[in-house]
């Protein structure tokens, strides 16, 4: 299982650039990691901002559903979460860090796994929904 935080701050999310492997460096994904054997999915995720970020977070609900990550091995399942303490996010295994408002969420290039929760996303943002097909 892989986990993914969902940062929200004054109607933002936190979208964070991959600094490697190669094939994927400068696409854009949620903050998170591997469910290490024992761990919980929340007790993961706060490790993981704190490691990535530098920052402890609150976790919320779940948003969108689970998705298969591209090698079909893992799972991605992402949370919402809130920064705590003041904590500022530093990139520290990252490339670079954007706040991105609802209508931003278009402007970065996501990773496969993380566009079905971008959709996910855009009413905690406050956006309204775009019509799909069938709608």
């Amino acid at each position: 299982m892989v986990v993914g935080a969902a940062i929200v701050a004054g109607g933002r999310v936190l979208a964070c650039a991959r600094s490697a492997p190669p094939e994927v460096a400068g696409r854009w994904e949620f903050p998170g990691g591997k469910v290490e054997p024992g761990e919980s999915e929340t007790a993961a995720l706060v490790r993981e901002c704190a490691e990535e970020l530098a920052v402890r977070v609150e976790i919320g609900d779940r948003v969108g559903r689970d998705v298969r990550m591209a090698h079909g091995r893992s799972v991605l399942r992402v949370y919402a979460a809130r920064l705590v303490g003041g904590d500022q996010p530093q990139a520290l295994e990252h490339a670079a860090l954007r706040w991105l408002s609802a209508d931003e969420l278009d402007t970065v290039e996501w990773l496969p796994a993380d566009v079905p929760i971008v959709a996910a996303l855009r009413p905690l943002l406050g956006a309204p929904r775009s019509p799909g097909p069938g709608d």
